[in-house]
């Protein structure tokens, strides 16, 4: 690709200023750089100083540039706030000044010393004796836009387009600070569940990504090969299986925090790469681990929020109410209209969701059409904070069985904002219970159906060591996080999501 090509007109009018320095013997890359405070440091600084002058060394990228006669106004950022610079000829230097008007452009890094003072406005700013470039931005940040203030036009850096924020998140990071504070309060939420599960004697662990035989979750799974043991292996989709066999070898309480990826499909609650909480705790129950929960996020949102109240996309919600727990069936009933006692079987539910215009699978076990009805009625509906409880077997492979109804097990899902944030069960430790369901399952599912949960001897060969009663939880952390930042997309919470490839990229 020629020069021409591969940078834009902008690219190389920014390139002839970038060589121009050089040539003037200005290294617009120094290998070091001075900083005496951080933006924040500064301003506080010069407060405490009762607003005497306070001698300065500040570094950050340009975000804002206002060109006048003899002087001339820009605001940095650094990673603690934003400054103004003071460039005033009779300080700075009209030469000076003239060579930061011809070769300083928005997005640059530069280092500025001077002192802290006041301007005529109001404005904390420094006051610059002395700047220099140490990182020139070829690239402009994107849409730049002007605004007048005071007459004069201000430049400022923004980028709304959803599409080019999650392809190039260093560009959204860089001209959209809110976005920061979202992956900070990300930071703070993953900060605050390690601590209360750190003082209720929870270990925190590691467990394979590369797994020989996936399993823990109903989903399917990306596969990749070993070239050296010339076997393929899969992405984990949940770290159960390798958590509950830390339970058979005494460790009662246990957690991680990490990535799951599940080959399915992307809307604004899932991605095929997300980050998810497991625990299990030995010798709780569903029940048990419902009240945990509770008392876990409402832990969370003081330490994350000040507060057990927050706003998410216009409903008021309060993680310090007791949370309502409602049946599977009294869900339906009230939401969807159907009683589940009269149809007892997938054939008979599948006619009056029919009957009813519902949405139906095709070949849905009853089970499926449950969850379905849940996704599609229930779901929406649950905006405070709550349980739906008792499952159906089919669908939860790992989850006891209620004591005289085998076709229902001790499971219950956690829905905040209307969408499902976390999963629990009362979990299966009878090795000889859960090998006939792995084996049911194989006689009743197709192998590419992403329900079938695959036979793992070793685990089987772990639960027969003998596996302590045990409740456990899986919650999706992005989702956490939609919630605290009023975000009504996944992929504003995650970094870098997964999109479609554009063509030359």
């Amino acid at each position: 690709m020629s020069e021409d090509q591969q940078f834009t007109e902008i690219e190389r009018l920014r390139l002839a200023k970038l060589q121009a320095l050089r040539q003037q013997g200005q290294e617009p890359f120094p290998p070091r750089v001075e900083r005496t405070h951080t933006t924040a440091e500064a301003i506080a600084a010069y407060e405490a100083a009762g607003e005497q002058p306070v001698p300065a060394t500040l570094v950050g990228r340009i975000r804002s540039m206002r060109l006048m006669g003899k002087l001339a106004f820009a605001h940095i950022e650094d990673g603690y706030g934003t400054l103004q610079l003071f460039l005033r000829a009779d300080d700075f230097g009209a030469e000076a000044l003239q060579h930061f008007k011809d070769h300083y452009d928005l997005g640059d890094f530069v280092e500025a010393q001077g002192e802290m003072f006041r301007t005529k406005a109001g404005e904390i700013s420094l006051n610059v004796k002395a700047l220099r470039m140490i990182a020139k931005a070829i690239t402009p940040l994107p849409a730049a836009k002007d605004e007048v203030v005071d007459g004069e036009v201000v430049r400022h850096a923004t980028l709304a387009d959803p599409e080019t924020r999650y392809r190039q998140r260093y560009a959204d990071l860089a001209v959209n600070p809110q976005v920061r504070e979202v992956f900070r309060t990300r930071a703070a939420i993953l900060r605050a569940l390690r601590e209360f599960l750190d003082k209720h004697d929870f270990l925190e662990v590691e467990t394979p990504v590369l797994q020989p035989v996936y399993g823990g979750a109903a989903a399917r799974p990306f596969v990749t090969h070993h070239n050296q043991l010339k076997q393929d292996l899969y992405l984990r989709i949940s770290f159960e299986l390798y958590l509950k066999r830390l339970l058979v070898g005494g460790i009662e309480r246990v957690y991680e925090i990490g990535r799951d990826f599940r080959n399915e499909g992307v809307d604004r609650t899932h991605n095929p790469e997300f980050t998810m909480l497991e625990f299990y705790m030995a010798y709780a129950d569903y029940r048990r681990v419902m009240e945990f929960t509770e008392e876990m996020m409402n832990f969370v949102g003081k330490q994350v929020l000040g507060g057990s109240k927050f706003s998410y996309q216009g409903h008021d919600i309060d993680l310090a109410n007791a949370w309502p727990r409602i049946s599977i069936a009294d869900a339906v009933h009230e939401f969807a209209g159907i009683d589940l006692s009269k149809y007892p079987d997938a054939a008979s539910l599948a006619t009056v969701m029919a009957e009813k215009k519902y949405k139906v699978r095709a070949g849905g076990s009853r089970g499926k059409l449950i969850e379905d009805l849940v996704g599609d009625h229930v779901e929406p509906r649950l905006i405070q904070p709550s349980f739906l409880y008792d499952y159906p077997r089919e669908v939860s492979p790992l989850a006891k069985s209620q004591p005289g109804d085998a076709n229902t097990v001790e499971r219950f899902e956690g829905y905040m904002g209307g969408f499902e944030i976390c999963n629990a069960f009362s979990e299966l430790n009878d090795p000889l219970d859960q090998q006939a369901r792995f084996e049911e399952m194989g006689r009743s599912l197709k192998a590419d159906d992403e329900d079938l949960h695959p036979m793992d001897e070793d685990y089987l060969r772990a639960m027969r060591y003998g596996m302590p009663p045990n409740g456990g939880f899986g919650m999706g952390i992005d989702r956490i996080t939609m919630l605290f930042t009023d975000q009504p997309n996944i992929r504003e919470v995650i970094l870098f999501p997964h999109l479609r490839r554009r063509e030359g990229e």
